[in-house]
């Protein structure tokens, strides 16, 4: 019995299964990655994207948040096989929640795309750092559609603002903001619930949510790693499994089938 299929034995013997999901994932799908090789922050500098910023100089964030966002989002990036396979697990009852740092919302693109004739939910996607594809109003909370916000603001409204007068805010996490506090409680009830805790394409060194394994595996869930390179939390885990998440994700779930 190799590796994923010991994770697949374990999956199917378990009430609550949970992913976590970092940069990796969506990497396949042509997602640019902050850090690392030609990474994000190669281009820009991280310290001009701070909440402090936004607040001090919400023009001048604007102004380089538009280009930060053309170049993360250049082209239209669609979910890839292992984004899917965990929709899948999902629909299937294999999966109670996807736990994910990326806030591209690949995942909930995935979840939503499934036509299962009403049979079943869709897996919960908890967005712990937001959606940058969204945006917020700072004064009444309003959620809209980000692409004719940035449009307004690549057109010379800096900052872009609500009807209610309120500025715009990207619904992402910015540097030297919390994360939601509801959100990161959520996530640390599921992983303390789970049977088994799958992290997947992540580095597992960004806090708080990088202590999540640590969480799960604390409270006796078998935690299981799929990712390229070592982590911190490897030596925590039941079953670490090295290979592109494309091609493990899928063979995992048709292992649990």
């Amino acid at each position: 019995m190799d590796d994923l299929e010991r994770l697949a034995a374990d999956l199917g013997s378990a009430d609550t299964v949970v992913a976590f999901t970092g940069a990796g994932i969506s990497a396949p799908s042509g997602v640019p990655t902050f850090r690392g090789d030609d990474g994000v922050w190669d281009r820009f500098d991280e310290g001009q994207f701070t909440y402090g910023r936004f607040q001090r100089d919400p023009e001048g964030f604007w102004r380089d948040r538009v280009e930060l966002q053309r170049v993360m989002f250049d082209e239209a990036y669609e979910p890839n096989a292992a984004h899917e396979a965990l929709a899948e697990m999902g629909r299937d009852g294999d999966l109670e929640a996807i736990l994910t740092q990326n806030t591209d919302g690949l995942h909930a693109e995935a979840a939503a795309a499934i036509d299962d004739g009403g049979e079943n939910d869709e897996p919960t996607v908890l967005e712990l750092h937001g959606n940058s594809q969204r945006v917020r109003c700072t004064d009444c909370g309003k959620r809209r559609d980000g692409d004719p916000i940035f449009e307004r603001a690549a057109n010379g409204e800096l900052p872009p603002t609500c009807d209610c007068g309120g500025v715009f805010k990207p619904d992402v996490v910015l540097f030297g903001e919390q994360l939601p506090g509801a959100v990161i409680q959520r996530a640390r009830s599921l992983a303390r619930e789970s049977d088994v805790f799958l992290a997947i394409g992540s580095s597992l060194v960004v806090e708080p949510a990088a202590s999540l394994p640590r969480l799960a595996a604390s409270t006796g869930a078998t935690v299981g790693i799929v990712n390229l390179e070592a982590t911190p939390c490897d030596d925590i885990a039941d079953v670490v499994h090295r290979e592109d998440v494309t091609d493990a994700i899928p063979r995992l779930r048709e292992l649990v089938d």
